[in-house]
């Protein structure tokens, strides 16, 4: 009895999460990658923004197109009614222009709203990938920290025994009997909001992968995080260039530059082009008896003269948009750098952590309830220290699962502060 009570009690310290490498994923199983992939094919959302962007590049070309032209007919002095008898029939055509350059650079700004476009459908994926991968790792410690429960549980049904026993034999009070009864049934309460902890993380998971709530969920539930090798610095230089919202930051700066040159060139003028032809139905109205048929051309421009009002406060706050975006830009940098070097931190002392719960502090306590319950079986201590022992043993066991919960969370979001996959 001894004996097979050690054992299930020292089950409680057994890993189901091992601790440095990369994933390995099994045939069969899904791994995160594989749920990243599916839930970018999937998600609504992401499918949205990719359209978002297609609708962007569609608006470059348009840009180059001048306006259309203006076709006019005119039936003229017609002396019963508008449409018949008139003295004149005239046609004309006109075709209005920008000043030269405007049209390169408004097509300039659109092709740069496109590729803020397609940096905010990265950034969207990389949002998506940041979740499916929480929600997995998620789904899979607590899937681990219920089987830890179940090995606590069973150990707790073990220690019931020894100790009904022992009341049995008047070795011990009845006190003993009735704190293992107790934490027996804690824990099975314990363990029944576990397992609805563990059905939620899936319907979560299912949520992003747009899948039925408690559509049925294979994962890979072999963890194998590695510890962060690459310094710092390099993970701040990386984020500086590949950040989706810091290149989008950048782009909107150059299109604001456009926008103040496009500001300026209001003070240049536009101008329209036009043909008319006149053909005369009453020769008295015709320029010469013989000539019922003339030709005109015109040219017209606009004149800024109200540029006091308009034009100039129109380059005023092209300026100032231009300055706001420039200072955005800049701050976006600098928080990324604050974020990328928290997160980091946070990241290698979740896995050092880790690493000491694993190598130190679950063997000490596996030792320690080993001696305790040697010490109990001897009269030496009593139920409380023992528990206490046992629960020591619990304990280690979960805090290093949440030191490795930590950790991967950390990565992830590092990750998603760097706008890609960390390099390996």
């Amino acid at each position: 009895m001894k004996r097979a009570t050690l054992t299930l009690l020292i089950a409680i310290a057994t890993t189901v999460v091992s601790f440095p490498c990369h994933p390995v994923w099994a045939d069969q199983a899904l791994g995160a990658q594989q749920l990243v992939e599916i839930a970018v094919e999937m998600n609504p959302q992401i499918k949205s923004m990719r359209a978002q962007w297609m609708a962007a590049v569609h608006s470059i070309k348009q840009n180059y197109a001048p306006a259309d032209p203006i076709v006019t007919y005119l039936n003229v002095d017609s002396p019963k009614n508008p449409f018949s008898g008139a003295t004149e029939h005239s046609y004309a055509v006109s075709q209005s222009f920008q000043f030269p350059g405007e049209a390169l650079l408004q097509a300039d700004q659109a092709r740069r709203s496109a590729e803020i476009a397609r940096f905010s459908y990265a950034a969207a994926v990389r949002d998506l990938r940041a979740q499916v991968e929480t929600a997995y790792y998620q789904t899979v410690l607590d899937d681990a920290l219920w089987q830890v429960g179940q090995e606590l549980l069973a150990s707790l049904g073990q220690v019931l025994k020894v100790t009904q026993i022992a009341y049995s034999a008047n070795q011990v009070t009845q006190t003993d009997f009735i704190s293992a009864e107790f934490d027996l049934t804690n824990q099975r309460l314990a363990q029944d909001q576990l397992r609805s902890a563990r059905a939620n993380d899936r319907t979560n998971l299912n949520q992003l992968l747009y899948r039925e709530p408690d559509a049925p969920l294979t994962l890979d539930e072999n963890l194998k995080p590695a510890a962060l090798e690459t310094p710092v610095d390099r993970l701040i230089d990386l984020a500086a260039r590949v950040r989706q919202e810091i290149l989008e930051a950048a782009l909107t700066e150059k299109n604001n530059q456009t926008a103040l040159a496009l500001a300026k060139m209001e003070y240049l003028p536009n101008y329209t082009v036009g043909y008319e032809f006149d053909h005369f139905q009453v020769a008295s109205a015709a320029p010469t008896a013989t000539a019922l048929q003339d030709h005109s051309i015109f040219v017209s421009i606009n004149l800024p003269i109200f540029f006091w009002i308009k034009q100039r406060e129109d380059v005023t706050r092209a300026s100032y948009d231009l300055e706001a975006a420039r200072e955005n830009q800049m701050s976006i940098r600098n928080s990324t750098a604050a974020m990328v070097t928290t997160l980091y931190r946070n990241a290698q002392t979740s896995y050092r952590a880790a690493a000491v719960e694993r190598d130190t502090l679950i063997p000490l306590a596996r030792q320690n309830f080993r001696v305790a319950l040697i010490a109990y079986q001897a009269g030496k201590i009593d139920f409380v220290t023992l528990a206490a022992a046992l629960q020591n043993a619990y304990n280690a066991r979960v805090a290093y699962l949440q030191s490795i919960n930590q950790f991967l969370a950390a990565e992830v979001a590092l990750e998603q502060a760097i706008g890609e996959p960390l390099p390996r």
